[in-house]
């Protein structure tokens, strides 16, 4: 069977067979989940079975735990007795217990679990628990059961806009008090801002609940549980109600690359044995990370995974997800030890081919939840396919991160002096995607961000930053960074994908880093949160460049940027500007740090009159209002036509058909 993605790249064609084996082992392992006319959304549905579920005479608990011996339930409801409530093992090591009335189990009753393997003993937290609390007292965490009123959802059938601008951020970190901000003060408080500033997508982390707060969510003890952080089931439900209510979509960022090796926290052990969900010795271990990596093999973990996915899409009505981690998944050696410098890298010993089959398992599954759904693979190995339908013979994503640019951007603005940046490397690191694969473009990451690291705007401007960012103050130095801060924002935007994301701050130059509560740092909140008044008052230059963001996403949405192809006018290496054309505008970047260019002659592929229609150097922008917005330009025979192109300047073009 031919797939389609050997005529997107022919490049390909040598590597046929291991492209077959990819589909055949897809199709091996959905017939073994599902049959032959199975669907996966009919399979994923371990969270309505297991864990705790009301009834009218009562509440069920059921668990998979099947090295387990005796499974106990103890907690607030029985005076924390270990061994009265003992549940019944089923077959497939399935344990349950009914217990009787409505009332013996309520809204944040404390639980756990007691495992017995063998003569061994264990604590531990229920596998499906929707909601984990920590103790006050001795730091412990627990189970808590959820027994809220149902939500009533205003806003139903909602769908996703079709071009992204993305608005990373984490809800905790996102007030500017010094604390844990809550799922009820984002949707308050913040979503208003992103509305504003014309971001149509929150990618939320650290939802899913995790023991360590300063890893950013990215090491999940409990897969099912929203974190409690940050408020109750029914807050998390209101936040994304209210965002729907806007016109934004709210993906998950999702974590099923690893989980947390805490077994007192987690699911690592649950059973007793380290193989209930993960593989045993080395290969169950994440080396760089300390964590315990998934058996995707094994029918049971996949659908845990799988009902996880559903879950989060069924019970919060998020509208899809970016999977954290995929590279790391992908391959044995998790991406740590590979240049991915030739197609071999991706189809050798070194591919996990059982976590590409889950991948695309669970794009399938999320596409059959919700047809609407998005996906967006952070995946820096690039591996052929990853964006293309599984028909195509593809991963099934949507999009994947374009992680080299971000890394880009720092080696140039950390690196190399403005007067040696080659516009050649800009271009085609910018424009260098896989066929017929969608990326989301973005200048910096929320890892930038960190304290130990610097963001775009820090690196630029630095120390500056702290004493003239007042608009009566003169510092070339924060002149430079402005200029620079707007410019490589645009290019990445129009350039860098087909969709575009920033992370919360980063829009107006956030000024200082983030640092998690921790013992360093006398367990402050001080740097963990958003300093929003920078961006509100009108007498600081942040104000500008929060401008320009919102109407830099103006710009792009009202000529539907993502909509075209980028295609090459000009590059001029020796003066530092760039000029390309994306669906009908025309975008000219001058990134020499010290040269204006007066009556520089632009080349056009079409004959007429342009006039320019978004410029970076606008006042309003922090800029001089150097470039005429008004003027009309017409082209000669040649199709060119002189401009003036002030330094560290862009401007935008549009073609007219009148003076």
């Amino acid at each position: 069977m031919s797939y389609k993605i050997f005529d997107y790249d022919p490049s390909l064609l040598p590597y046929e067979s291991e492209i077959e084996l990819r589909m055949d082992n897809y199709y091996k392992k959905k017939k073994e989940l599902v049959g032959d006319s199975g669907r996966l959304v009919d399979f994923a549905n371990g969270h309505h079975y297991f864990g705790f579920h009301k009834t009218e005479n009562g509440w069920f608990y059921r668990e998979w735990a099947p090295a387990a011996d005796e499974v106990y339930l103890f907690g607030d409801f029985n005076g924390w007795n270990r061994y009265s409530h003992r549940l019944t093992r089923l077959e497939g090591g399935v344990f349950e217990i009914f217990i009787e009335g409505r009332e013996t189990l309520f809204d944040d009753c404390r639980v756990k679990a007691i495992i017995r393997n063998g003569d061994r003993w264990f604590e531990r937290i229920p596998s499906y628990a929707k909601r984990v609390l920590q103790d006050k007292h001795d730091y412990t965490w627990c189970a808590a059961v959820v027994d809220e009123p149902e939500y009533i959802w205003e806003k139903n059938n909602f769908k996703p806009q079709k071009n992204l601008f993305i608005y990373e951020t984490h809800i905790g970190m996102a007030q500017e008090y010094e604390g844990v901000g809550s799922y009820r003060e984002f949707a308050d408080n913040i979503l208003p801002r992103i509305k504003a500033s014309g971001y149509n997508t929150v990618q939320i982390m650290a939802i899913m609940e995790h023991p360590y707060y300063g890893s950013f969510g990215y090491q999940v003890s409990n897969f099912f549980a929203a974190s409690s952080r940050f408020g109750k089931c029914n807050d998390l439900k209101y936040l994304i109600d209210t965002a729907h209510k806007m016109g934004i979509a709210v993906l998950l960022d999702v974590v099923h690359s690893h989980a947390v090796s805490n077994t007192s926290e987690g699911i690592a052990e649950f059973d007793g044995t380290v193989t209930q969900y993960f593989h045993e010795g080395a290969r169950g271990d994440h080396p760089a990370w300390g964590t315990k990596l998934f058996n995707y093999d094994k029918n049971e973990v996949i659908h845990f995974l799988l009902s996880n996915l559903k879950f989060w899409m069924e019970e919060y009505r998020f509208d899809g997800f970016r999977f954290d981690g995929v590279t790391s998944m992908l391959y044995h050696d998790h991406g740590l030890g590979t240049a991915f410098t030739d197609y071999s890298k991706y189809f050798s010993m070194n591919t996990d081919t059982e976590a590409v089959t889950y991948l695309q398992l669970a794009t399938e599954l999320i596409y059959e939840v919700n047809p609407n759904a998005i996906t967006i693979a952070e995946d820096m190995s690039a591996m052929p396919g990853m964006c293309l339908p599984i028909e195509d013979g593809g991963i099934g994503f949507d999009y994947r991160l374009a992680m080299g640019l971000p890394d880009m951007w720092i080696r140039l603005t950390k690196d190399v002096r403005d007067e040696d940046w080659s516009m050649w490397h800009i271009w085609c690191e910018l424009t260098g995607r896989r066929p017929h694969e969608k990326y989301i473009g973005y200048a910096e990451s929320h890892d930038q961000a960190l304290v130990g690291d610097k963001t775009l705007i820090f690196r630029l401007c630095d120390a500056a930053m702290y004493t003239d960012m007042g608009k009566w103050c003169q510092n070339h130095i924060i002149d430079r960074g402005m200029s620079l801060h707007k410019m490589i924002r645009l290019i990445t935007m129009t350039l860098g994908g087909e969709g575009y994301l920033n992370f919360m701050g980063n829009e107006f130059g956030h000024p200082e880093w983030i640092d998690f509560p921790r013992e360093g740092n006398g367990w402050s909140h001080f740097y963990c949160r958003r300093q929003w008044h920078l961006a509100d008052d009108e007498n600081l230059k942040y104000s500008e460049l929060l401008r320009f963001d919102n109407e830099m996403l103006k710009l792009a949405k009202e000529y539907k940027v993502f909509d075209g192809e980028p295609h090459w006018l000009q590059i001029d290496d020796d003066n530092k500007i760039m000029m390309f054309e994306r669906n009908n505008l025309i975008y000219v970047f001058n990134f020499n740090p010290t040269q204006s260019f007066v009556g520089y002659n632009l080349k056009m592929r079409r004959k007429g009159n342009y006039k320019v229609v978004f410029s970076t150097d606008r006042r309003e922008f922090g800029g001089w209002e150097r470039i005429s917005e008004t003027h009309v330009y017409s082209t000669n025979d040649f199709k060119e036509f002189p401009i003036y192109l002030p330094a560290r300047s862009a401007l935008c073009l549009k073609r007219t058909l009148k003076k």
